[in-house]
């Protein structure tokens, strides 16, 4: 059985010279679904010099079972959002470009702590729907487990 998937395209900007202690600045604009005329290669859309948009096609989204309740923190947050892990260039420090795009609260956090650099931007509502549909199919919270009194402690403490 196929997992459902999203294929999508990130727009990452990068700004030169944004303070007198950086020389760039990068950070994720948006999250698009991937279209046939995006292609399959990375392109500049836009560069004055002073800000850069670049486009990275070809990324897919899939949802497992297992990260349902990731999902689930995800779409309680109260602002579900794109998570996108991105790397600056090892040899040339003015590029950056999007590694992973997940909807998962969990996956991100791994990242994070992987010292992954990670950043977000909102979920289309069709993508909401989407995502809510499945975690409604096939996540359940485990219900909550009483907590055991400790026993080495006096009753009037515990």
């Amino acid at each position: 059985m196929a997992r459902p998937c999203s294929q999508v395209a990130v727009v990452l900007e990068r700004e030169a010279l944004p303070n007198r202690w950086e020389d760039w600045r990068f950070r994720i604009a948006e999250v698009v679904p991937q279209q046939a005329v995006f292609g399959t290669a990375p392109r500049l859309l836009r560069d004055d010099g002073k800000l850069a948009r670049w486009l990275f096609p070809g990324f897919e989204v899939e949802l497992f079972r297992d990260e349902g309740e990731g999902y689930h923190l995800n779409l309680s947050s109260g602002a579900p959002v794109w998570f996108v892990m991105w790397r600056v260039d090892d040899l040339d420090p003015s590029l950056a470009t999007p590694q992973l795009v997940t909807v998962s609260y969990h996956e991100a956090g791994r990242l994070l702590d992987a010292q992954e650099r990670v950043d977000n931007v909102p979920l289309p509502p069709d993508v909401v729907a989407w995502l809510q549909e499945f975690t409604d199919a096939h996540y359940r919270p485990e219900p909550k487990q009483r907590k055991r009194p400790a026993s080495f402690l006096p009753p009037e403490r515990r």
